[in-house]
């Protein structure tokens, strides 16, 4: 940077300028105006031998602003701070308030006794009796059938069948219409003994039905 020659000279080239002008005429530089406080400082620095040039006016107007925001802003949080709620306190005898002397006992707290809720009511049909002719219980599954009657001859005689293997001691003995279960040969009335999940647990129970006097009973599947 050149040195300039005197205070009306070009802070940048040391060109020499007259009083109003605005621009230096060999390099351009904006000149300082020497008028108000920035021109003032303008021309004090030129006289220094040094100029920082025309962004100090918008630097200076920006630190301006970010002082006065700041200041706003601390004034708004101290408005908010002082804003909150305001607990007034009732002097005794006052408005509203209860009288000198007197004190106002809290409402007695009651507790309801807890509910107890009754557990449901399960009803369970009771077991048939050894004693009873049941009919198949609607599930698929496997049985010991006894005899079997065809339907024509009446089912009398299935009922004879039956009442012979309860009198045996045989469990679970019962008649079903073998016409209403895809597993059987329709047109029968079928004395069974016995409901079981699977074919090897209605073999176990084959020789007591045998020693019952059921030669002939087998094991058979029960589906619809």
């Amino acid at each position: 940077m050149t040195e300039p020659s005197r205070p009306g000279a070009c802070p940048r080239c040391g060109t020499p300028y007259s009083p109003g002008q605005e621009y230096c005429l060999e390099c351009g530089l904006r000149l300082p105006t020497h008028q108000g406080v920035l021109g003032r400082l303008a021309s004090a620095w030129a006289g220094r031998g040094w100029y920082p040039g025309d962004w100090i006016l918008p630097v200076f107007v920006f630190l301006v602003l970010a002082a006065l925001g700041a200041l706003a802003a601390i004034l708004i949080s101290n408005g908010k701070s002082s804003s909150g709620s305001t607990i007034v306190a009732t002097l005794p005898g006052a408005a509203g308030g209860p009288a000198a002397g007197t004190t106002t006992a809290a409402p007695p707290t009651t507790t309801a006794p807890p509910t107890t809720t009754p557990p449901p009511t399960t009803t369970t049909a009771p077991p048939p009796s050894r004693n009873e002719v049941i009919s198949w219980p609607g599930q698929n599954g496997f049985t010991l059938v006894l005899e079997s009657i065809p339907t024509n001859a009446g089912r009398s005689g299935a009922s004879q069948t039956a009442k012979r293997a309860l009198q045996a001691g045989l469990p679970q003995v019962g008649i079903l219409d073998s016409s209403q279960y895809s597993s059987l040969h329709p047109g029968y009335y079928v004395v069974f003994s016995g409901v079981y999940s699977s074919y090897a647990e209605a073999s176990s129970h084959l020789a007591a039905a045998q020693a019952g006097g059921f030669r002939s009973a087998y094991p058979k599947g029960v589906t619809k």
